[in-house]
């Protein structure tokens, strides 16, 4: 893969050892843990957090909002302080913020302090996240040990919203709704000493750049709107005015921020990051698969506890063998089949995989048996995350510039992020404009009719999934290129 630039990146390290990469990894993983589990972990709380606080259903979704617009419009914003202050130093104000203001979160008295608390954890999730890929990409730059690496880290990424399920459901029958915010305290501190330990301090040499004080305007306000725009289509539909007009804003500032880009004297995200073929083909494979996956884990998680009347510690379990096989896939196709095949073959096979379990699921209905209905399409989309998301994180970062590493990096959470908020509107606005015409078409509305126009408006997000899976498919067999025309992943 060619470099984003001939220049010389503007600091320098020694490799560290061996076994202090390895113990690095750790220290990320964890962090990365943290910032991703805490996307779900906290769904699972909301019923008992509403409970205690009283705050309304229409109020109810500013919990995960709050968190969702902070972080992605903020993004970009954090990696490029990673380049710009050292990435050891903005690591560690990461996991500090983010474990304040969990615990803020968790002592809340009232709705506005939960609200404040969560945008908090997303504005610091948003120094954290592409830091932590930074640091990762900028230590593991022997190729057989980075792939095993991004193995571990992609796995992580794609296993940490379910592992959220689980951990929420534990929390919150056996402990308080609080713990969901609470345990960030926990892992923080452990990941702060770690961190202070075995993260290498890098020396700067040569002038330090400037930030791109206009493009992080346009750029974060562009995001904010997005998120925004995306998060209002959910509650208010698609037929709202306040949902396309913050979408043609958002439009309109992401287009003046790449125009701007192509002209500042040190931008926020010089285009030959993102113009970069294969980069390119990573993001949106990252931010198709984002809007895929959402399906799973919202759709599936109302199944269970809805229509098959789970427990929340059920649901979570029910998602262990889902996590197992993206393990279980992310480290075999990383050591194994990444280096033999490239992306080009390995993350069009993921998304294949991901379109066959998202139709198998469309089979489920109110008789469903989890044996034998919904363990097999949890472990083929397990599958094909821990094939998809291994190899496009890692092509994501490949061959940047040390200068550029963290806002490469703030690129693939970016991905994520606004492909999960798309995938949130869409799909949960698709799932139930097809549960309110199935209650029209067999009226009188009782309450089988409600549980059956349930599960029709389910089968609905997991058809379009499927579709968003098909076409990540193409796109990532067309952009990718072949192992050997520009991109090594191995010795």
């Amino acid at each position: 893969m060619s470099q984003t630039s001939s220049v010389a990146p503007p600091e320098l390290v020694a490799a560290p050892t061996t076994s202090r990469r390895w113990w690095t990894l750790t220290v990320v993983a964890l962090a990365q843990l943290m910032v991703v589990l805490d996307s779900t972990v906290v769904n699972i709380a909301l019923p008992s957090a509403q409970a205690d606080l009283g705050f309304s259903n229409g109020d109810r979704q500013w919990i995960v909002t709050a968190y969702s617009l902070a972080f992605g419009s903020l993004l970009l914003l954090g990696g490029r302080l990673s380049d710009l202050i050292g990435r050891k130093r903005t690591f560690i104000i990461g996991l500090i913020g983010f474990a304040a203001a969990s615990a803020l979160g968790g002592a809340a008295d009232s709705f506005g302090m939960l609200v404040g608390a969560r945008a908090l954890q997303g504005a610091f999730g948003a120094l954290l996240a592409p830091t932590a890929l930074a640091v990762l990409t900028t230590t593991f730059t022997i190729p057989r040990e980075r792939a095993r690496a991004f193995g571990v880290f992609g796995a992580i990424a794609g296993a940490g919203g379910a592992v959220g399920l689980l951990l929420g459901g534990y929390l919150t029958e056996n402990f308080d709704w609080r713990w969901n915010l609470y345990i960030n305290v926990v892992i923080a501190v452990v990941a702060i000493v770690g961190a202070a330990v075995f993260v290498s301090h890098v020396t700067r040499t040569g002038p330090r750049p400037k930030l791109d004080i206009p493009g992080t305007l346009l750029v974060s306000g562009g995001l904010f709107g997005l998120v925004y725009g995306f998060s209002n289509a959910e509650t208010d539909g698609w037929d709202s005015m306040l949902t396309w007009g913050t979408l043609v804003v958002a439009g309109i500032l992401l287009v003046a921020f790449v125009l701007w880009q192509r002209k500042a004297a040190h931008p926020l995200l010089p285009m030959a990051i993102v113009l970069d073929r294969n980069r390119a083909a990573a993001y949106i494979s990252i931010l198709i698969s984002g809007a895929g996956m959402f399906g799973v884990f919202l759709f599936v998680t109302y199944f269970l506890q809805t229509s098959l009347q789970y427990s929340p510690m059920q649901t979570g379990l029910s998602f262990l063998p889902m996590i197992a096989m993206l393990v279980l896939a992310a480290q075999l196709s990383t050591n194994i089949f990444v280096p033999r095949f490239g992306p080009k073959v390995l993350v069009p096979i993921g998304m294949a995989l991901g379109a066959i379990g998202m139709v198998y699921l469309t089979h489920l209905d109110l008789n469903s048996v989890y044996w034998i209905d919904v363990l097999l399409p949890l472990m083929i989309i397990g599958l094909a995350m821990g094939t998809i998301m291994p190899a496009s994180m890692q092509t994501a970062t490949l061959g940047v510039d040390g200068q550029f590493a963290g806002v490469a990096s703030a690129m693939v959470n970016t991905s994520q992020q606004i492909g999960g908020s798309l995938g949130t509107a869409l799909l949960n606005t698709l799932a139930a404009t097809a549960a309110t015409n199935y209650v029209a078409d067999h009226l009188p509305a009782t309450a089988a009719v409600a549980a059956q126009a349930a599960v029709d408006g389910y089968a609905v997000a997991y058809w379009w999934g499927a579709g968003f899976f098909l076409g990540g498919a193409i796109i990532a067999a067309l952009l990718f290129r072949r192992i050997g025309h520009g991109i090594s992943l191995r010795h």
